[in-house]
Formats: C-alpha cells, sequence, structure tokens
C-alpha cells in the first residue's frame, strides 16, 4: 500500500488528498455504531480528514464524528460548516461553539461557510478571523462558492485568508474544470470535491466497469482515482462500511493510463464553456 497523495493549504499545512465525509451520518441511533468503525477504519488506513457540518443530521454527524475521534483527536485534520442561516458575525461564534462540543473537542482544524447566504460575507470573515485567534479554528474557507462568490470574498477585508474551496466534483460534474478549479490552482488553494461517486450514480456506468476490469478494481475506485489524479483536490467520500472504506483507500495507489484518461474524456466530456457551479 503507497502513503496517499496530499494537498497542501496556502499556510504550508498538508493533508491526505483522500478523506472522509458524513453527510447523512448521524441519522439513526442503530447505524451509529457501524458509522463510527468505518471513521475509525479510515483513520487507521490514513484517512485522517474527516469532513462534517453542523447541517448533518442537525448535528448527529457531528457526535458521530466526537465518538469516532475520541482518545485520538491529534491524529485527524476536522473539517466542519456553519448553515448560512447562523453565519453573522456573532452566530458564526455561537455555531462553531456548539459545534465544538458535539466534537468534543477544543479546536476545528478548517471551518467553512457551507454556502453564501444573507450575512454579509465580511460579518462571517470577521467571526473566522476572532474564532482563529481565539484558537477554536486553524483555518476558514467556503464551501458552494462559484468564481464570481469568490472574487466578491476576496474583496471583504481579511477575505484573502481562505484556505479552500468545498465543491461538488466527479467525472459526471467537471464544470468546475473550465474556469474554477484553475482559479483555485493559481493561488495555491486546493479544491475539496464532496460526493465524489456521484451519490453512487457512477457506479452503475459501463465504462467506469471496464476500466475497473483491466485495473482488477471496482468502477467506485476508478471514480476516486479520477478525482484524485487531479491537483491539489481533495476527495471525501462517505461510507458506512469498514470494507467499503478500505476499497476506497486503495483507489489511491490506482494509476489511471491516458488510454483510460482518454476514455473516461469520452464518456465524460470535460466542459467546453463556463457552466453554473452545481450542488447537491
Amino acid at each position: 500500500m503507497n502513503s496517499l497523495p496530499e494537498a497542501v493549504f496556502p499556510d504550508g499545512r498538508r493533508v491526505a488528498a483522500l478523506g472522509q465525509g458524513t453527510w447523512h451520518m448521524g441519522e439513526s441511533r442503530a447505524s451509529a455504531a457501524d458509522e463510527v468503525r468505518a471513521l475509525q477504519t479510515g483513520i487507521d488506513l490514513g484517512m485522517t480528514l474527516i469532513d462534517t457540518a453542523e447541517m448533518y443530521a442537525e448535528g448527529g454527524a457531528e457526535t458521530v464524528v466526537g465518538e469516532a475521534i475520541r482518545g485520538r483527536r491529534d491524529t485527524v485534520f476536522l473539517v466542519s460548516k456553519v448553515l448560512p442561516s447562523n453565519a453573522s458575525r456573532n452566530g458564526t461564534i455561537a455555531a462553531c461553539e456548539a459545534s465544538l462540543r458535539r466534537l468534543g473537542t477544543d479546536r476545528i482544524d478548517l471551518y467553512l461557510l457551507h454556502w453564501q447566504g444573507g450575512y454579509p460575507l465580511a460579518e462571517t470573515v470577521a467571526a473566522f478571523d476572532r474564532l482563529k485567534a481565539d484558537g477554536k479554528i486553524g483555518a476558514w474557507g467556503v464551501s458552494n462558492f462559484d468564481v464570481d462568490d469568490m472574487e466578491e470574498l476576496l474583496s471583504v477585508p481579511g477575505g484573502g485568508h481562505v484556505a479552500t474551496n468545498q465543491v461538488l466534483y466527479n467525472l459526471a460534474r467537471r464544470g468546475i474544470e473550465f474556469d474554477l478549479l484553475p482559479w483555485s490552482d493559481r493561488r495555491g488553494m486546493p479544491t475539496m470535491a464532496y460526493s465524489p461517486l456521484d451519490e453512487g450514480r457512477l457506479l452503475r456506468h459501463p465504462t467506469l466497469a471496464q476500466i475497473a476490469a483491466g485495473h482488477g478494481a471496482t468502477a467506485a475506485q476508478i471514480a476516486l482515482a479520477f478525482v484524485l489524479s487531479r491537483n491539489n483536490v481533495i476527495a471525501i467520500p462517505k461510507s458506512r462500511s469498514p470494507a467499503r472504506v478500505e476499497e476506497n483507500r486503495n483507489a489511491a495507489d490506482l494509476k489511471l493510463t491516458a488510454a483510460d484518461m482518454a476514455a473516461l474524456d469520452a464518456a465524460f466530456p470535460p466542459p467546453p464553456r463556463k457552466r453554473p457551479l452545481e450542488m447537491i
């Protein structure tokens, strides 16, 4: 098993480019133990970046993450998010403190605005700066921001300290390759790719199955290998199954050939023009 590829944040911090998502975790007490085991399996395999949010199961996912990292907080890189409806100056600070309690920790490594809402970005950024100064977060970023949103962010005081943008990105949704991904690359800012398997829809695609057969792999692994082949992109697949988590981890060891990439481009053409940012 090779070491995982890394992504680098503007401040020089490095993280594994294959992490773990938690969307839809924490929704059922019956599945919580399985979710904890899956996350712990991923940590053991080096997938130490864990992404969550106060929105997921109304805090339930953060509670699951808190259980999974108990006693091993220093080995993980925690990412969470504030809802736009909470993203006033005081509301952001209160939301972060509530997330910290659910996560059972004194700090979040990376704290994101989940999407842009009604509060002025300057208020949210001021709150992020306060949280960072107080040691409650290590860095801050955004999610679901298109290029114009990012340009607006850079125009507010302190907005240039943004560390990342988390967006929908996978083989079936490649729109960001036209403008947003190059924009971030030029600024040395990693992109976090949520739903890298397109919520499972990619697993049934015949081209992925054909390429997977040539590698003795699965369609999911090919889809993840594609995302991981992009420069400074962090993939955060979610799974409740330790076996599936291990499958995801092994995707990082796959090397797609030029012929594989050509076949993927034929099946999932890269964008020839600007597309509106997709979200789910």
